[in-house]
Order: structure tokens, then C-alpha cells, then sequence
């Protein structure tokens, strides 16, 4: 992959949203050394992270016998919520949900928490990125889309989340490829990039399904593209970027790490219950409607894929000249 941005990570900004999920009134208490586990993402209230947290908690909750706060921290593309987690006891108690952002604020920003002050836990998902627009909107394909912005280079505006995000970058990334030349406007996060693209003030955004679920449910946004290799099973009629002459196909992960040195315990808690929650048929369900692949990595294999990604992204910034 190939990646490029800017540099707009300013003053960390701290904002904190809460809910209790998980263990049912009765639940069976599990040897997990904590009653209640914080699940900390960088995130808005209903963006990707934010939703992937609270839905595998209602999971994991009867099957660890604990229950789980979700904490939105947001600012600092990520830095904020990834100090939180550093600075945390490793004892199990807190955990961070990783996603390509978190290795791209350190890799740009150098915060004093980057991802290596996080111990990989688990990889659980791999998340297809999709281009969406409102319903309203004139453009009825990415090619429209793109068609117009090269047009009217004045009138674009493409959203994305956060300035360091896998998604931010891609946006650019396509910009560049198409010669648009589009400006691209950065979130905190997918629910505050949505309004604007249901407001009219952008033409496109990019994001996840899970976190766009529901307005694509109710008819409020039109898909454009998927940014994969092949179509999307559950979405057999939306092409993919390349079937529309944009060479371009985004990877996103998501999963989980905590403080360094976590107890092998504590690890092997984790490894047990994801795999449990990720057969069970409900869940399967619930993550198949958000086209969400599953591919389960314990901490080993969590950490080479880490390292290895880091290595793929640090090369990509280079050789744009983002990164010395």
C-alpha cells in the first residue's frame, strides 16, 4: 500500500463518552481478575472503533462475567486515548481498540505514547473500507464523484476521520491518483463525518459499513464503491474503486492491546473468549451485516502482523517524502 498526509495533529483535546456493557444481572463470574474492564478508543460515539467496542462487549460481558465501559477519548489523532491506555495498570483492567491510526499518529506525529508503549493483544477483524454519499447527492457513482471534483476543483470537498487515519490517507491517495485535486477534510471521528455528509457540506466521505449501517439502512446515504480487491458478498451490486478506474484497495484492521507486560493470564483470557464470541452464530450474524471479516491473531501472531505493518507504512511515508 501506499500512503500519504499532512501534518495536522495539534493540542490534544480530551473528550470522554461512557457506557456500561456486558455481564447480564446473574451472569456466571468468570477467573478474570477484574469485575469491570475499560475499553478505550480514539473514536466519536458512533464511528467504527466506538461500534466495534460496544458490540463485541454485549458478547463478551456473560462469557468473561465482567462488565465493560467503553471510553471515548478523543484528540491528538488517537494519541490521547493511546497515553491513557500506556499510562494504565497491566493488570487487565484496560484496553485499547488498534486500528492502522494509532501506528500512523506515531509514525507522524512521534507522541510521547506511541503504538509501542501498547502490547499487541488480538487481531479480530479485517474491516472493508467503503466511498459513500448522501442520498440526495447527483453523484450516482466514485466515478461521478470523481468526474466532477477534476471539473470543479474549487467545489469538491471529500471527509474522512482524524488526520492520521487509514482512511484520510486514502482519500488523498485517491486524490492524487486522479489528478482531483480535492480538498480533504478531517474528523474526529465517523459520526461527526457523517453529518457532514448528509448536510451537503461534503461530496463523499469514506468509512466503514458497521458505522454507517444504519443511514445505509434507511435509505439516507448512497454507496459508491468499496475499496477491495473484490466485490463485497452482502453487497453484490456495489463495485469496487478498481471496476471504476481508481486503483486503489485499503486494508483495515481492528482489534485490541493493552499496557505492556499484560500476565500470560490475562493474554490467554483474551485468546479464549474472542475465539468464543466469534463462533457464536448471534455475533456472526451481527458482524456479517457489517461486511466485517473475521481473522482471529493471539498475541504472537498479533504482534508480527503489528510489526509488520509498521514496517509496510514507515516504507510507504518514506518513499512520499512524509517521513525522513
Amino acid at each position: 500500500m501506499t500512503y500519504r498526509t499532512r501534518r495536522l495533529i495539534g493540542g490534544i483535546a480530551l473528550g470522554i463518552a461512557v457506557i456500561v456493557l456486558g455481564a447480564t444481572p446473574g451472569a456466571t463470574q468468570g477467573k478474570y481478575p477484574h469485575a469491570t474492564v475499560t475499553l478505550v478508543t480514539h473514536s466519536s460515539p458512533g464511528g467504527g472503533s466506538d461500534v466495534f467496542l460496544r458490540t463485541l462487549a454485549r458478547y463478551l460481558g456473560p462469557r468473561m462475567g465482567d462488565n465493560f465501559v467503553v471510553s471515548n477519548v478523543r484528540g491528538g489523532s488517537g494519541a490521547s486515548a493511546v497515553a491513557k491506555v500506556a499510562q494504565a495498570p497491566a493488570d487487565g483492567s484496560t484496553f485499547y481498540a488498534t486500528t492502522p491510526t494509532y501506528i500512523q499518529t506515531t509514525l507522524l506525529s512521534k507522541p510521547e505514547f506511541g503504538y509501542d508503549s501498547l502490547m499487541p493483544v488480538v487481531v479480530v477483524f479485517l474491516d472493508p473500507e467503503v466511498i459513500y454519499t448522501r442520498a440526495q447527492s447527483p453523484h450516482k457513482s466514485l466515478a461521478e464523484a470523481v468526474d466532477f471534483a477534476r471539473r470543479n476543483p474549487a467545489k469538491a470537498r471529500w471527509g474522512a476521520a482524524n488526520p492520521a487515519s487509514l482512511e484520510r490517507i486514502a482519500l488523498e491517495r485517491m486524490s492524487r491518483m486522479t489528478g482531483a485535486r480535492v480538498p480533504v477534510v478531517s474528523h474526529e471521528g465517523g459520526g461527526d463525518l457523517m453529518i457532514n455528509v448528509l448536510n451537503g457540506t461534503l461530496d463523499i466521505g469514506i468509512g466503514e459499513v458497521q458505522e454507517i449501517r444504519g443511514q445505509i439502512d434507511s435509505g439516507q446515504i448512497r454507496l459508491l464503491a468499496v475499496l477491495t480487491d473484490k466485490r463485497l458478498p452482502d453487497f453484490p451490486d456495489l463495485p469496487t474503486a478498481k471496476e471504476q478506474d481508481v486503483n486503489l484497495v485499503v486494508t483495515k484492521f481492528r482489534g485490541l492491546a493493552g499496557p505492556k507486560n499484560l500476565p500470560p493470564a490475562v493474554l490467554a483470557a483474551w485468546e479464549e473468549a474472542i475465539q468464543s464470541v466469534l463462533a457464536d452464530p448471534a455475533y456472526k450474524k451481527e458482524y456479517a451485516h457489517e461486511s466485517l471479516v473475521p481473522v482471529f491473531m493471539p498475541h504472537d501472531q498479533a504482534a508480527a502482523f503489528t510489526d509488520g505493518f509498521v514496517k509496510e507504512v514507515t516504507t510507504s511515508l518514506r518513499d512520499l517524502g512524509v517521513i525522513k
